[in-house]
């Protein structure tokens, strides 16, 4: 008898699980983990793309940050300023990470991939204890970890490290909370609590949909319960207490990251911009025939859905769209769940609805009223691509190829008879034939669209000839027990071998190590530049001055190098940036293109004001500026630092100082300001642009620029610059206010000889804050997790709730 998931182990399958076996299942996990991750350095190879280009650089940098007594919550060397306390991507909130970093400042890239790749260990390893509880075959829980480690998204979108963090602890939380329930133990509910909060904390949408499922899980034990009111009662304190735990450890990095996207590029998604980013339904061929698409060709002659081939358009690619769990579970999912019928089982129907729901919401636009969804559910609307539901597809597939892998091993193979099947024993095996023709003919319509029908009959063909191998020899072998046994120990063996050999480093998830070099060793041209430019910085520093660098159009991981480099960057590569910069300076999230890097009608180049001001004085390019796209605004009185091959160094002589003290205040409304076609002039020297919401906080009166007979003086030097504070040495003969070009945020705080001021917003993205007449010390230092700020943001975001917010997009000059 088998157990349903509202009930516990039967007693009749317990002795499946003898103590060695238990062992055995884990260090087979173990083992196959190790030899994956061993192909990426014995290739040469690393995961590359956002996991080198974002990930590696931002773990760089919270790692010289804590080297230095830091936390990084500020970063000053990305977009001119960025809050990496509030952005998910920064790994700051992420305990593995943050040790990682603390125990080892300046790790190298295969070493990151290691500790990236050990999070798929947590979950990896829970299908032991899932499979034991419920009394299925260990094979089964092998076999299950296995497709979850290296099956489908897996591995295909490895390169999207937080979303690995997440997706990894989500069977350790998932076997937690039915211990806690089952149990009725806080001391369960307690792990739980931490390890749904470990999956949480990256606050990406596979965390998201990770978070729904365990709500599910919890409504559906409540449900299933004989007497569900009594067992909800029973319960309701071991609820509330995991709810409360979870709560208080996840309440601050939500609010910081809300609060973040309220002044976002991504505050969140109209329909039509997440509809871009559904799964085409052509895809789910790539769960039975692998590579149909040409999705491992290291040739990247990829010829499957994206958004050449699809006329609707989408903004998914080959690695999003591909969903391969290996041949053999493959054929287990057809020949045995679907034809003969036990994926219908009622121990398996928890997850056949999470697999099947998490298809649909995967979908996206294709799914009839998936717009009610997006429009009526909470949190939908902030994400923008419905296909990360896909890494839920794969856990749903890796439940299932195990289960029916353990229901092999006790039973043998499917008896197509009336009796077992009712009025579906002809229609279950017709509709598993019917899945593997539409997967076959949705493949071959884009591979005759293509002009690759060869490689795209090959590859069925190869699948079906092996499909078919597999059932003739598990068939002639299924009568006895012990021979079901032999068989899944080599089905556990060719399911862990195919994985390995066709996911690990392959070409969707590997690229040389030589095409990062700028975290090991640069080509001498770029290198002697580097060295030049960080040379003169350095000097300019020593002097008191705080230039600004460009760097645009070098290839790959020069996008966040600067993080790494210690260079104040004026753009780099991130989704979320702060609209109001994004609009006024029009950066971009990709660094690598000269192509698309705009101007808006605040920053018509290099030379105009809002770049002075800013302080941007260095311009890094891959190529001379004369052979710049036609858009990109000339370089008419640079000056040539360094110039050879693939790097270009150009200085611009037109910055101004980082801080000066102002003795008139203009009130402009900024938000106004930066959508006009010119900014408002101004003496940079002695005036300053005061928005309108902070003229209020002035206490002093100021008169309007040259009106004074008798002009004040002030002189502000910094003292120190460091990633969160700020300290100045101001000196004024009147009333003044110190301005300082450093973006302004939520979060900050100024403090002048002690004593707390408020931050005004001045010059439109920049801080500013009153001083008195004589000599003082200023402060800035940011702290955006002290009380006042987290209830500031809590309070925003709650009246937020009452209007919708869409995407926002800057809007430069063509």
């Amino acid at each position: 008898m088998q157990t349903s998931i509202s009930g516990l182990d039967s007693p009749a399958s317990l002795p499946t699980w003898s103590q060695r076996r238990t062992l055995t299942a884990f260090a087979l996990i173990l083992a196959a983990w190790a030899l994956a991750m061993s192909i990426w350095p014995l290739t040469g190879t690393v995961v590359p793309w956002d996991s080198k280009n974002q990930f590696y650089p931002t773990l760089r940098y919270l790692g010289s940050a804590l080297a230095h007594g830091e936390l990084p919550l500020w970063n000053p060397y990305h977009f001119g300023g960025h809050p990496s306390a509030a952005d998910p991507q920064s790994l700051l909130f992420t305990p593995t990470m943050l040790l990682f970093g603390w125990l080892v400042p300046e790790p190298s890239m295969q070493l990151f991939d290691v500790v990236v790749f050990a999070h798929f260990l947590p979950g990896a390893l829970a299908f032991v204890p899932l499979f034991r509880r419920r009394g299925w075959h260990p094979a089964g829980a092998v076999v299950a970890a296995l497709v979850f480690m290296l099956g489908g998204s897996a591995t295909a979108r490895l390169q999207h490290t937080g979303i690995i963090f997440s997706y990894g602890f989500f069977p350790l939380a998932f076997w937690l909370l039915e211990e806690a329930l089952d149990r009725r133990s806080y001391r369960y509910g307690l792990l739980f609590a931490l390890s749904a909060a470990m999956m949480v904390i990256g606050r990406d949408q596979v965390a998201f949909l990770c978070g729904l499922t365990l709500i599910a899980l919890a409504a559906q034990r409540i449900w299933a319960a004989p007497r569900s009111l009594a067992y909800l009662q029973s319960r309701l304190g071991l609820l509330l207490f995991m709810g409360l735990i979870g709560g208080t450890l996840l309440a601050v990095p939500i609010v910081l990251t809300m609060q973040f996207l309220a002044t976002s590029t991504r505050p969140s998604f109209g329909f039509g911009v997440a509809a871009m980013g559904s799964l085409p339904p052509e895809s789910l061929a790539t769960i039975v025939f692998g590579n149909v698409f040409g999705s491992l060709r290291w040739t990247y002659d990829y010829w499957g859905p994206d958004w050449h081939s699809l006329s609707e358009g989408t903004w998914t690619d080959r690695a999003t769209n591909y969903l391969f769990i290996g041949t053999i579970p493959a054929l287990f999912l057809l020949w045995h769940g679907v034809a003969g019928g036990r994926l219908f089982g009622r121990e398996f129907r928890f997850f056949l609805v999470m697999g099947i729901a998490a298809t649909l919401y995967a979908l996206g636009r294709y799914t009839p009223g998936f717009v009610v969804i997006f429009d009526h559910l909470p949190g939908v609307d902030l994400y923008r691509r419905p296909a990360d539901a896909t890494f839920l597809i794969n856990i749903a597939l890796a439940f299932a190829a195990g289960y029916l892998v353990h229901r092999y091993a006790t039973e043998g193979v499917p008896q197509w008879k009336r009796a077992t099947l009712g009025r579906l024993w002809a229609a279950l095996p017709l509709l598993a034939m019917g899945l593997v023709v539409a997967a076959a003919a949705s493949a071959m319509a884009f591979a005759i669209k293509g002009g690759f029908v060869s490689p795209a009959l090959t590859e069925i063909g190869v699948s079906l000839a092996v499909a078919t191998l597999a059932i003739v020899a598990i068939t002639r072998m299924s009568g006895a027990s012990r021979w079901r046994e032999a068989i899944a120990l080599v089905l556990v063996t060719l399911t862990g071998a195919e994985l390995i050999g066709r996911h690990a480093a392959s070409a969707l998830n590997a690229e040389p190590a030589e095409r990062y070099t700028i975290f090991t060793k640069l080509p001498p041209e770029q290198l002697q530049g580097l060295q030049i430019l960080k040379r003169e910085l350095a000097d300019r520093h020593a002097r008191g001055e705080y230039p600004r660098v460009e760097i645009l159009g070098l290839q790959g991981a020069w996008q966040n190098a600067s993080m790494v480099l210690g260079i104040e960057d004026t753009i780099g590569y991130n989704p979320l940036r702060l609209a109001d910069y994004e609009r006024a300076i029009g950066p971009g999230e990709n660094a690598e293109d000269p192509n698309l890097r705009s101007f808006p009608t605040s920053f018509r180049g290099y030379n105009c004001e809002l770049a002075s001001l800013l302080g941007l004085d260095y311009v890094v390019l891959d190529r001379p500026v004369e052979k710049l796209p036609r858009h990109f605004p000339r370089l008419t009185d640079a000056e040539i630092v360094y110039g050879t091959g693939r790097m270009w160094i150009y200085r611009l002589n037109t910055s101004v100082p980082r801080a000066y003290v102002a003795h008139h205040a203009t009130p402009v409304d900024s938000e106004a300001v930066l959508g006009e076609d010119e900014l408002p002039e101004f003496n940079r020297e002695t005036e300053a642009l005061i928005d309108t919401d902070s003229m209020p906080r002035l206490k002093a009166s100021y008169q309007a620029a040259g009106t004074a007979p008798d002009e004040p003086k002030g002189e502000a030097r910094i003292i120190s610059y460091m990633r969160n504070s700020v300290a100045l040495d101001v000196e004024s003969s009147d009333n003044g206010i110190l301005v300082l070009h450093d973006i302004n945020y939520p979060g900050w705080e100024a403090w002048v000889d002690g004593e707390r001021r408020p931050i005004l917003r001045a010059n439109l993205l920049f801080r500013g804050v009153e001083v008195g007449p004589g000599r003082h010390r200023v402060e800035f230092h940011f702290r955006p997790m002290s009380l006042e700020n987290l209830v500031a943001a809590a309070s925003d975001l709650v009246k937020s709730e009452e209007k919708r917010i869409q995407t926002a997009i800057a809007s430069p000059l063509p």
